[in-house]
């Protein structure tokens, strides 16, 4: 039995970007100077890093700051409740990738085409809304494919489906991690981040994350899973954005502006067509797991740990 909700589309929204934006979220996720192909826009290989699509539902066309809360609250799913968007945080997201994206937009129409999987009430923590969102020119090709979840919390008990038991990859049991790969933030992470396209006030100013409980303000959920997947990228796959096929993660806890943030890597030895499975988690130092189920297909390259 299908959820209310399911099936609903948005109306495809055109995307743009610039090189100057894609070098921004690679400098903003962690990349190095070792890794000039992500960073210089004069680099015989300049290549967007994959998963720079994620941030397009929120940057849109737009090269000016925007009103999140008016952005994300003007479109509501037929048969379930208007939910709050000051009050959402990401549950879990797996992106495939299909085609590499270009370093700029320019010359192509780009849009991305969403719509509603599942809305199903947790009870009293809150309402979980399943999507999938493809990237892809108009009239052309698929260059990547999300199927997310966005948490509302505190908005269940509406008397909707609970939702189906998802599907977990834990970690191998005693055995340690063929890469590990860190990354210290700043105070000021959040700020640079957001830069991007996704204005959350959440990871602004403090406000907004006291009224949610977490004490204060958060980095972004998708920082934590951008800066895991060039993480397992720079380790497992030698900085080649060919060498990974699908990448997710559940977020599991929020990560503070001045965590160094640990991600922990397990090749498997398992293949599906050719892509082996990576296992990681990725925890704050010393502390809580913030990013679990955390699984890749790639096609490992010589391991080279960060710490």
């Amino acid at each position: 039995m299908s959820s209310p909700g399911a099936g609903f589309e948005y109306p495809p929204q055109e995307v743009s970007w610039l090189k100057r934006d894609v070098l921004l979220f690679a400098y903003s996720i962690g990349c190095i100077a070792d890794e000039l192909h992500f960073l210089y826009e004069l680099h015989p290989n300049f290549q967007t890093f994959p998963t720079y699509s994620t941030i397009l539902p929120f940057k849109q066309t737009d090269q000016e700051v925007i009103d999140f809360y008016a952005r994300f609250s003007s479109i509501p799913i037929p048969g379930v409740p208007k939910f709050d968007s000051r009050r959402v945080v990401d549950g879990q997201r797996t992106l495939t990738f299909y085609k590499p994206l270009p370093p700029t937009s320019a010359g192509k129409i780009f849009e991305l085409r969403s719509k509603v999987l599942g809305v199903y009430d947790k009870g009293k923590p809150g309402t979980v809304v399943d999507t999938e969102t493809v990237l892809a020119e108009k009239d052309g090709d698929m260059y990547t494919k999300a199927v997310g979840s966005a948490f509302f919390v505190g908005q269940g008990n509406w008397g909707g489906p609970k939702g189906p038991s998802t599907i977990n990859y834990p970690p191998p049991q005693g055995k340690k991690p063929e890469a590990v790969h860190t990354l210290q933030t700043t105070k000021e992470s959040a700020h640079l981040y957001r830069l991007n396209g996704d204005y959350n006030p959440l990871h602004a100013t403090p406000e907004s994350g006291a009224k949610m409980g977490f004490g204060g303000a958060i980095m972004h959920g998708l920082f934590s899973w951008n800066c895991a997947c060039h993480g397992l990228l720079q380790t497992l796959g030698g900085s080649d954005p060919a060498n990974i096929k699908e990448f997710q993660a559940r977020f599991a806890a929020p990560v503070k502006p001045g965590d160094k943030l640990v991600t922990e890597a397990w090749r498997t030895g398992e293949y599906k067509d050719g892509w082996e499975e990576v296992r990681f988690i990725a925890r704050v130092e010393g502390g809580k797991v913030v990013l679990s189920n955390g699984r890749a297909l790639m096609k490992c390259k010589e391991v080279k740990s960060k710490l």
